[in-house]
């Protein structure tokens, strides 16, 4: 052979080096995927996928994959939340975040800062349908640690009503066409449902939804909150309010078949809706979520990150006027798969829109605000006032993780030329109010708004030497070379509380109310001058600065934390908007 044989050879334009290396490739790809798909198969035969459940489940599986349930691990925010925890406590935290986010994955024993893009379709599904119907014990308050019953579609599951109809349905084989076994012809099925009466009782819900750190930290408090309002004493369970027909009110349940099996509906029956709507919203791609079946079929995730929805891949606006030499990837290649890539995108986004339209209702029923009063508008002064309320009974608001809900008053007045004369509640560049953790206002940029209504909770952390600061995320770790949680030494019951970190309480109690006052500078007035007077109650789902908290860990799926910031952001919800016009005397 010749040097230019051998030359060509290394390049590529020869056939023995190049076909050898890509065909490894490809042999490459093959079996990983081979792996991948039989690593499905071996967990699907110990915990189902929603996705097998929706066959029977559609209706279900359509609130669910859209609930918060279904973000709990999606979540690239909480994902690098318990990363930097566990980065600054040595991983001695352990799972105890992603425990009650991810049960699935952490039963079988995955990583803990794996990608999503990584784990198992299972596992990702957050709290997914087996993480609730293939529990067997009332464990109680235990912050998310329980196991699952494992086993396949045909293993039994465990249910408020028990399997009666169930038996109908597999005693009926004329009108359902249903399998028993892998080895039988027709629909797969669970073959027995087993009554649990715990999934309708409040303590159910408080397995994850009270949160005590073992330095008895109390996180989250949302049962125990509950537990002391009237609308326990009534008998109003989580259920009630949050499974019922109107998010956030008891206001009864939907009836109807609990099942279609082929197109057969079973026989009617009262309906719980799995929308579980809250605070939370997606900021994340909306090929890999809302769950979608016929999504996952299509594309893996890391090819539904390729879709550039913002471009408008697969419209014909785009796709009429491409240009020649536009390079797609590779999974994106061929112009029908972009227009049925559009086509899932589309039902994507109406689900996304059934979840706002639910968040809102959620949202208004927990909290309430009254007119604009007039204190004084007399020539030197305009003072005015606003009272936030609680609209619910059954807990405070907000609740749950209450140190990271935004919930505050974005208050404008303006001349009548259109001149800010007054403002409260603004942003920062960065998109935080103006509170003691907003970066501009501790590094002297802006000022402190020190008229700032927030009902957002704040951890204050206990110095060396007795004083105490607000800290965005309060780890309790010791001052040792190598940091740990560092477990308290007496009992907490004693002071109530940790001695080293406690949670300012801003929320509202039950039925509470709270007023706001404002009173424009003199200054800023002019006698006869008429003002307009603007007050908004926004929901966020998160502060911004908790994003510059955690950035440090990285973000899932190759998210910037601006990019994160400003979704964030964008996401937030006007609840309420008040306005008022007021002529100086």
């Amino acid at each position: 052979m010749t040097v230019g044989d051998d030359d060509d050879l290394l390049s590529g334009g020869g056939t023995g080096l190049t076909e050898t290396v890509e065909g490894k490739k490809k042999e490459e790809t093959i079996r990983r995927t081979a792996n991948a798909e039989h690593e499905k198969l071996f967990l699907e035969s110990k915990y189902p996928s929603a996705n097998t459940c929706a066959t029977c489940h559609p209706g279900q599986y359509e609130q669910w994959s859209v609930s918060q349930h279904a973000y709990a691990q999606l979540s690239p925010i909480y994902m690098a939340m318990q990363t930097t925890i566990n980065m600054k406590t040595s991983a001695t935290n352990g799972d105890f975040c992603i425990r009650c986010h991810n049960p699935v994955g952490m039963n079988i024993g995955e990583s803990l800062y794996v990608s999503n893009l990584k784990r198992n379709p299972t596992s990702r599904e957050g709290i997914t349908c087996v993480a609730c119907h293939r529990v067997s014990r009332n464990y109680g308050k235990i912050s998310g640690r329980f196991a699952l019953e494992e086993g396949d579609v045909f293993s039994p599951v465990y249910g408020p009503k028990g399997g009666e109809e169930l038996k109908r349905v597999l005693n009926t084989p004329e009108e359902y066409r249903v399998s028993q076994s892998k080895d039988d012809p027709g629909r797969s099925i669970h073959t027995e449902a087993k009554p649990f009466f715990a999934l309708t009782k409040p303590g159910f819900c408080g397995t994850c939804h009270d949160v005590t750190l073992f330095n008895g930290f109390k996180l989250e408090e949302a049962f125990a909150e509950y537990k002391r309002s009237p609308a326990a004493k009534r008998g109003e369970t989580c259920q009630d309010c949050h499974m019922g027909k109107v998010q956030g009110v008891a206001s009864g349940y939907d009836y109807g078949p609990a099942a279609i099996v082929g197109d057969v509906p079973t026989r009617n029956r009262k309906l719980t809706n799995h929308m579980f709507a809250g605070p939370d919203y997606s900021i994340i791609h909306p090929g890999i979520f809302p769950h979608n079946v016929e999504a996952a079929e299509f594309k893996t995730l890391a090819e539904w990150l390729q879709f550039n929805v913002g471009a408008g891949w697969g419209t014909d606006k785009f796709e009429d006027n491409v240009k020649d030499g536009y390079k797609f990837p590779e999974a994106w290649s061929s112009i029908d798969d972009r227009y049925d890539g559009r086509e899932i995108l589309d039902t994507q986004f109406e689900r996304l829109e059934k979840a706002r339209q639910a968040r809102l209702q959620v949202l208004r029923n927990g909290f309430k605000l009254s007119d604009i009063t007039i204190v004084d508008n007399t020539s030197r002064a305009l003072k005015f006032s606003v009272d936030v309320s609680s609209g619910t009974d059954g807990h405070g608001v907000p609740t749950g993780f209450d140190a990271e809900r935004l919930i505050f008053l974005q208050v404008t007045v303006k001349d009548s030329k259109g001149n800010t004369v007054y403002v409260s509640g603004d942003r920062d560049p960065n998109g935080d109010v103006r509170d003691a953790h907003s970066l501009y206002v501790h590094n002297g940029e802006l000022k402190l708004d020190k008229d700032l209504f927030s009902l957002q909770s704040k951890f204050v952390v206990r110095l060396l030497r007795g004083g105490e600061r607000e800290q965005v995320l309060a780890v309790n770790t010791s001052t040792d070379v190598l940091p740990l949680v560092r477990p308290e030494r007496r009992a907490t019951t004693i002071y109530g509380r940790p001695r080293g970190a406690r949670k300012h309480k801003q929320n509202l109690e039950p039925g509470a109310s709270r007023t706001a006052t404002y009173a424009v500078p003199a200054e800023n007035l002019k006698p006869g001058e008429r003002y307009s007077i603007s007050v908004k109650l926004i929901s966020q789902m998160v502060p911004v600065n908790l994003i510059a908290a955690i950035q440090g860990a990285g973000f899932d799926y190759g998210m910037s934390p601006a990019g994160i910031a400003r979704k964030v952001v964008q996401g937030s919800s006007v609840l309420w908007t008040r306005k008022a016009s007021v002529v100086l005397k």
